[in-house]
């Protein structure tokens, strides 16, 4: 009786024909887990137990009439998100062995309705990567296709989701790093306006960038784990603190006018089949009376220079933090305080982690700080202001999500700038800070999924969500 595809309401509506309990539900995704995580990699940590008493007590208070909204909701958490007295590494030997002393405000809203988490997921290394193959565990599989990558960096969560071991899953999103997996496996991915969901708890990457959100399988259960873990958070002043964007069921969408960015589908790197479905789509809102127009945004190849000067500078400051003295990894061949920072720091941090510190370290010098750092910021300024121009004359922004479907595990590991490229089309959204959502779409004809992405004016996020359906309906007609 248990559906793979079933929304989070049809489960509960289920548990209360007493088709099955929540204990039940929970047995069958460890069932899962036990059959592919050893294959997929999905999950570092798998809270077998600790799952099974929760469900026992959400099986109680369904039964008494006290449960929560999320009653029966099985969720993975990304292995950045701190959960009280449970390990969190963001995947990297750095902090092998930690455990975290307070939860995210993200989970005590979780577990405030009795949502039961159980596990944390493997990402890149500190939310590095788009491939998640920089994860101190080892790399994560696609379900879909062991050789190819799930995406990064939530390619724990996009995969734990894709492959039903569980229903939902947290991811963070700094410059796609939910949208692109979600896209490569074929998921709904949301990165939320910056402010709307807390990051207290999150261990950060690039703090003006992160955001947590939803890996799921349709927009319901989208919309209604937004609606607990969205809201104002004393112990995040980065957050909107008033005139909350609200999330609800009702589709409120009407007539609405969508610029499709002429720079995206018309670029060099684009996998025709992508090309070709995109232009599809686009024909299919004109014949729904929608508004459609190619415009020009010739800032897309500012967008990732801009991107990681920033990020990698945020990082160089994040990761200070860690240098082998309070808490995580502290090198056997640590001596004095100086060698103690050096040995630990060079063997606990990843290639990529180190290599975006030292460029972050390089752009923050005294000597590079205002070419590189200062410009930066110029620009985005300058990409947040022809955004705003753009939103002025239409309500959303479409572009394919990535421009190819998930590459080959191995394939751009090399190659520093081209995993890079991987975040083409989505770092735009946390550049500006915009809310945006990566729909899927449609399967290449080698039988992997990639998305379309969506991108709304800032707080704009429930209408955002609604549109989505839309074209995730127009998409199935297309199909």
């Amino acid at each position: 009786m248990i559906s793979d595809s079933d929304s989070l309401s049809q489960i509960q509506s289920k548990i209360a024909a007493e088709l099955f309990s929540v204990h039940d539900l929970v047995l069958y995704h460890l069932r899962k887990i036990d059959e592919q995580n050893e294959t997929l990699n999905a999950f570092i940590e798998v809270f077998r137990e600790e799952a099974l008493s929760r469900a026992i007590q959400v099986d109680q208070k369904l039964k008494s009439g006290s449960a929560g909204k999320l009653a029966g909701l099985v969720i993975g958490l990304k292995d950045n998100i701190c959960f009280k007295n449970h390990a969190v590494t963001a995947s990297s030997k750095i902090l092998n062995g930690f455990v975290s002393n307070y939860s995210a405000t993200v989970v005590e809203r979780l577990l405030a309705e009795d949502a039961i988490i159980i596990g944390r997921l493997n990402c890149d290394e500190f939310a590095m990567g788009a491939s998640n193959e920089t994860s101190f565990y080892g790399p994560v599989k696609n379900a879909a296709n062991l050789n190819r990558v799930p995406g990064g960096s939530s390619g724990g969560s996009a995969v734990a989701v894709q492959a039903n071991m569980c229903q939902v899953a947290l991811g963070s999103d700094t410059g796609g790093s939910i949208r692109q997996p979600a896209a490569f496996c074929g998921n709904w991915g949301f990165k939320p306006s910056y402010g709307t969901v807390s990051r207290y708890g999150l261990l950060a990457y690039a703090s003006s960038f992160d955001q947590i959100g939803p890996i799921t399988k349709n927009a319901e259960d989208l919309i209604r784990l937004m609606s607990i873990i969205a809201g104002p958070d004393k112990f995040d002043a980065t957050m909107k603190q008033s005139n909350f964007p609200q999330f609800n069921l009702t589709n409120t969408s009407h007539i609405q006018k969508f610029a499709v960015l002429r720079d995206c589908i018309e670029h060099e790197g684009i996998d025709p089949e992508i090309k070709n479905h995109t232009l599809e789509v686009m024909e299919y809102l004109k014949k729904q009376g929608h508004i459609v127009d190619l415009v020009d945004f010739p800032m897309l190849d500012l967008l990732v220079p801009c991107y990681y000067v920033l990020t990698t500078a945020e990082a160089s400051s994040n990761l200070a933090r860690y240098a082998g003295l309070l808490y995580g990894y502290r090198s056997p061949n640590a001596a004095d305080l100086n060698s103690t920072f050096t040995h630990s720091r060079s063997e606990g941090f990843g290639t990529e982690v180190k290599r975006r510190i030292m460029l972050g370290t390089f752009v923050l010098s005294s000597n590079h700080y205002d070419a590189y750092y200062t410009k930066a910021q110029k620009v985005r300024n300058l990409i947040k202001i022809k955004t705003n121009e753009l939103f002025a004359k239409y309500d959303f922004i479409l572009t394919p999500t990535t421009s190819t479907p998930a590459f080959e595990l191995g394939e751009k590991s090399k190659d520093p700038i081209a995993m890079y490229l991987a975040d083409l089309f989505t770092v735009h959204a946390n550049i500006v800070g915009i809310p945006a959502i990566s729909v899927p779409t449609a399967v290449a004809k080698n039988k992997m999924p990639f998305g379309m992405q969506l991108m709304a004016p800032m707080f704009k996020d429930n209408e955002l969500i609604h549109a989505a359906q839309n074209l995730y309906s127009i998409a199935n007609d297309l199909n």
